[in-house]
């Protein structure tokens, strides 16, 4: 049976990292294709289908954080993990709100990229699996939520999710009334803890609050200094 290849896009304007990553990557068998700027990576990604796109912060002609967002006006799905300088702690934060699933810090050794590369492909392909299953349906008050589809709908009309965004409702969704602690949470969802991913899911909670608003009887209460709790009223 042929093994379908992973394609990964790697953005990178040092020359130097981005032939070790690109080399070290191609050993591992995966398939990659590599941009030196920004303008470059929009063209590569609009031509080409990607399973994982690392992306450095600071390009020329076009930075980053522009090409996320550009990246995410057309798929929600596809995993980004950002490579940042050490010394840029907002930008890590920035990167996360925009739609940036995970970021590595230089200097990183491949042995920690590849294994966030394989945590976040294995948790994109098996959300990517759903679509050739049933749509499984869970009715969180008044919304209905397709985690299979990755859509919150009300009265008939569907909210598109990201696949953190779904992850964490369905987390919710399993744990109503329940008291889930912060460590929990971002151990779950992005696999570890950190205070940069706690500002990250901060975020995240803020977006889901103006999502389920609409139905006064759904809240996830802030409990400081332990967690949340997503409250559902019958």
């Amino acid at each position: 049976m042929q093994i379908k290849s992973i394609n990964i896009l790697v953005v990178e304007d040092d020359d130097a990292l981005r032939f070790i990553v690109k080399d070290h990557l191609e050993q591992k068998n995966y398939k990659v294709d590599v941009a030196e700027n920004g303008e470059s990576a929009i063209e590569l990604f609009e031509k080409n289908n990607y399973n994982l796109i690392l992306l450095d912060i600071m390009l020329p002609r076009i930075d980053g954080f522009k090409v996320a967002q550009h990246i995410r006006r057309t798929n929600k799905d596809i995993p980004i993990i950002f490579l940042t300088a050490k010394s840029m702690t907002e930008d890590k934060i920035t990167g996360l709100s925009i739609g940036g699933d995970d970021y590595i810090v230089k200097p990183f050794s491949m042995e920690e990229l590849l294994l966030k590369i394989k945590i976040f492909l294995r948790r994109s392909n098996n959300i990517n699996s759903y679509e050739t299953k049933s749509p499984r349906k869970k009715e969180i008050g008044r919304f209905i939520f397709l985690p299979d589809d990755l859509t919150l709908s009300l009265d008939g009309k569907a909210r598109k999710l990201t696949m953190k965004e779904t992850e964490l409702i369905k987390l919710f969704a399993e744990n109503p009334n329940k008291v889930l602690s912060r460590n929990v949470i971002l151990e779950k969802i992005w696999g570890s803890n950190d205070y940069f991913l706690g500002r990250s899911l901060d975020v995240f909670i803020s977006r889901l609050r103006k999502y389920f608003k609409p139905d006064p009887n759904i809240k996830i209460i802030n409990l400081h200094g332990i967690g949340f709790k997503f409250s559902v009223k019958k």
